[in-house]
């Protein structure tokens, strides 16, 4: 099976990395740098594992023969550039995203008649250049067919992701899991962009009054609501998602805090904004959603505007 990756962030490296153990990957880069980079060092992985790998990687999106799977692993700002270049080419490939949210595989389709694979996934780690990514957090990928994807597709290709040494687990229907993640992405990435706290003890913590746990869990609650509405059987709870991750030793920085701390757009439209829009659709009032999702969104314009007079943002 050959694979192309779409975005070298360290999503992208960690999955560009692995699979290049076990099969042929070339990576679509925006920068020529980056695609020489990997081109002439191949991609070191440091942390869970300690490998480097060899691949093919280019910043020209006509430069990519047809492959087997082309996982799109850019963050959500960029996917839609990413996939236009994409448009007319790779015949051949499913295309997996594995964006944070709801709403990736939408915009996918509207560049082209792939046979889609949804995913989302946990696992996490750290770029230290273009060449070498740090494996922070093992989990799993959870994926499965959109539309009319046959899940046999989705199974080979959790099979190929768990040989490469990855984790991974293939879902006849994602959105029980699709639903969780989101739910606990909506709740932890919004709060931590606003408090610029990393996902650390204070998320779960109920003692007292004013402990920033009681907000997390009435998040959580908006959501669950939201979901049943839907007709949604979440595959986990995200408050025990939350609480366990808070106890794993090190504090996570999510990745919309990442984003306010550096000036960039976040990915709040599919990952508050969708649930947002679910819970309007389902008649559903979620105040504390919509507030946060106000709030990231006044930030990002804050970021804006401090630029804009020559502020770090």
């Amino acid at each position: 099976m050959k694979v192309a990756i779409v975005g070298a962030g360290a999503i992208g490296s960690l999955y560009a990395a692995h699979l290049a153990r076990v099969t042929d990957v070339v990576v679509l880069t925006r920068r020529d740098e980056h695609a020489r980079s990997l081109r002439e060092e191949g991609l070191r992985v440091s942390g869970r594992h300690d490998f480097s790998a060899k691949l093919d990687a280019t910043a020209d999106a006509a430069a990519v023969d047809d492959v087997d799977l082309c996982i799109v692993a850019t963050k959500a700002t960029h996917l839609e550039q990413a996939v236009s270049a994409l448009e007319g080419r790779l015949p051949s490939a499913a295309v997996m995203t594995v964006q944070n949210g709801l709403g990736a595989e939408e915009i996918v389709r509207r560049h082209g008649k792939w046979p889609l694979i949804s995913a989302v996934t946990f696992m996490s780690g750290n770029r230290h250049g273009d060449a070498h990514v740090e494996y922070i957090l093992d989990t799993e990928t959870w994926l499965g067919p959109y539309e009319e994807t046959p899940f046999e597709t989705v199974a080979q290709v959790a099979d190929l992701i768990t040989a490469s040494g990855l984790k991974a687990q293939a879902f006849p229907d994602l959105r029980p899991a699709q639903w969780s993640k989101l739910i606990f992405n909506a709740t932890v990435n919004s709060v931590s962009a606003l408090t610029h706290l990393p996902h650390d003890p204070h998320f779960a913590d109920v003692d007292g009054p004013a402990a920033l746990g009681h907000l997390v869990h009435e998040l959580v609650e908006e959501g669950k609501r939201v979901a049943a509405a839907r007709g949604i059987a979440l595959h986990d709870d995200p408050w025990e998602m939350n609480v366990l991750a808070t106890k794993r030793g090190s504090a996570h920085v999510p990745s919309m805090l990442e984003d306010i701390e550096s000036g960039r757009p976040t990915e709040i439209d599919l990952i508050t904004g969708a649930l947002v829009r679910e819970a309007e659709r389902a008649g559903i009032v979620v105040p504390l959603h919509e507030a946060l999702y106000a709030l990231v969104k006044a930030k990002e314009a804050s970021n804006t505007v401090s630029l804009g007079r020559g502020g770090a943002g």
